[in-house]
């Protein structure tokens, strides 16, 4: 991310969840009101164009013809997390820590969230942005979120935390969403060491993409022009993971792995009945795991 400058992929992630949240509510996979207000005037003249008959329907098509795959991809797994989050809400899990939330509000739109303390840790330029949007929308910032300043790259995820009074004693739930293609590997291994030894029933939600997606000669579909568009918005990836390698490299930090689901998959589950772009990011995963008790 460039100096000085909230996250520009944070911003296109912001489009596609606004483009989805304007089709017709029994199809769309799910409504987030706050998006369009994180978008620059080009980008939501766009979604507004979106709503037009039938000349709506090229926006999409445009977005995934620039883009193969990657808003497909982007609201699928969008609405897996908000379920995955969602349930383990049901299951009583009522502190909820948000590592690089970008623009998503599922603190403010997800039903039963405001019951629960939220931590939401974010890049200080993205982080002003997001606070000064909240703050216009809501009138104040929200009370049951506490917004924290934080660059995974060069602080202790655990200091942080432990300054903002996280109970310890009490499970998690943990939202790390399109942050760690963006890592060194010594900052994701230092941020999975922590949630490690988070209380036990803490679950955490991550993505990652296919090692292989940080080169450019990978046979993926699109790699090579979203490798150019990352490096021209100075946000290249720099962290992947093989999967047949994830419950090996969770278990090192004391986490067992529960589901491992490529974008293959997700969009399958929640976008076979309609008609989709589904070909491209076949390299995103998104994965969950538990924390597991210590053995004395």
């Amino acid at each position: 991310m460039k100096a000085r400058r909230a996250s520009r992929t944070a911003e296109l992630m912001a489009l596609f969840r606004a483009l989805e949240s304007g089709r017709p509510s029994k199809i769309r996979l799910f409504h987030d009101p706050y998006a369009i207000r994180f978008l620059g005037a080009s980008l939501r003249m766009l979604v507004w164009l979106s709503y037009l008959p039938l000349v709506g329907r090229l926006v999409p098509w445009l977005v995934d013809l620039r883009s193969p795959g990657a808003r497909s991809s982007g609201v699928a797994r969008t609405r897996l997390i908000d379920d995955l989050v969602t349930q383990a809400l049901r299951d009583g899990l009522d502190q909820v820590v948000v590592l690089g939330a970008g623009f998503d509000c599922r603190d403010l739109r997800l039903p039963g969230i405001e019951n629960s303390r939220v931590f939401e840790l974010d890049h200080p330029d993205t982080l002003a942005v997001k606070r000064e949007r909240v703050r216009k929308l809501w009138g104040s910032l929200p009370v049951h979120v506490q917004f924290i300043e934080v660059d995974f790259n060069r602080q202790r995820l655990d200091e942080v935390l432990a300054a903002y009074h996280l109970d310890r004693a009490r499970p998690n739930i943990v939202i790390w969403e399109g942050v760690t293609n963006y890592l060194t590997e010594g900052a994701v291994d230092a941020t999975l060491a922590v949630i490690g030894t988070m209380a036990p029933g803490s679950r955490v939600i991550f993505t990652y993409v296919h090692r292989d997606a940080l080169n450019e000669s990978a046979d993926f579909y699109g790699i090579n022009r979203l490798a150019r568009d990352l490096r021209r918005l100075g946000e290249p990836w720099t962290f992947g993971l093989y999967p047949e390698q994830l419950p090996k490299y969770l278990a090192a930090h004391g986490l067992r792995l529960i589901e491992d689901l490529g974008s293959t998959e997700y969009r399958k589950r929640y976008m076979a009945p309609r008609p989709a772009n589904m070909r491209g990011y076949e390299f995103y995963r998104v994965a969950v795991a538990r924390v597991v008790p210590k053995v004395s």
